[in-house]
């Protein structure tokens, strides 16, 4: 990882154009190619980013990302104060507490638990960027990718959102479709995916257990 923290303005071109004013940042470049600009607050969020798969190119005060999309993400650089790479090495992944992981199990082991007529083709299906909780085939064989929290928050669907990014370059699996499934889902998280076209399904865990009923909720 390369880490830069420098005096730059940051322009976006693509599906509308956005820009961001001269000002310190930090300036994130992973080992696959993504590219993040960071303020220092907004937790975790970048204020502008370029996924993988794109290009970099330094010039003289000015990086340029463009994507297969041709987008592209011009970094103007006023003055740099830190530049700094560091080898991460093999990240082991997020390890899931003990109820995340048994209610993934539990609707591995009967996906029409959450939406009738799913079957499963692999949990933990792997990607560059890390495994979608579950890989399953709708009725009609679509492709469909299902991230499981226990909690459903705005993080965990962009976090689908990138693993759907990933799987739309496989030509075996395009179109895939993704469902963001949690025990309970906030509401600013139910708003974000309805915007990136991805279903939300809420599950009663002791249901799933057998101990209790209750009905599953599509949204």
């Amino acid at each position: 990882m390369r880490l830069v923290i420098a005096r730059c303005s940051v322009d976006y071109d693509g599906r509308l154009s956005a820009h961001l004013p001269l000002a310190t940042r930090l300036i994130m470049v992973k080992a696959d190619g993504c590219v993040a600009v960071h303020a220092d607050g907004g937790a975790y969020k970048p204020l502008n980013w370029m996924n993988a798969p794109n290009r970099l190119t330094e010039e003289e005060g000015r990086w340029v990302v463009t994507n297969p999309k041709g987008e592209t993400l011009t970094i103007t650089l006023d003055e740099v104060l830190h530049d700094s790479a560091h080898e991460l090495g093999v990240d082991p992944g997020l390890q899931k507490d003990g109820v995340e992981a048994h209610l993934q199990e539990l609707l591995a082991a009967d996906p029409c638990s959450i939406v009738e007529g799913l079957k499963l083709v692999r949990r933990e299906w792997p990607t560059d960027i890390g495994p979608v909780d579950l890989l399953c085939r709708d009725a009609e064989g679509v492709a469909v990718a299902i991230e499981v929290k226990r909690r459903g928050e705005i993080d965990g669907v962009e976090q689908l959102v990138r693993y759907l990014e990933r799987l739309e370059l496989d030509p075996t699996l395009r179109p895939v479709r993704g469902i963001f499934v949690a025990q309970v889902i906030k509401p600013q998280a139910k708003v974000l995916a309805e915007a990136r076209g991805i279903a939300c399904v809420e599950v009663d865990y002791d249901e799933l257990r057998g101990i209790e009923s209750n009905v599953l909720k599509l949204f």
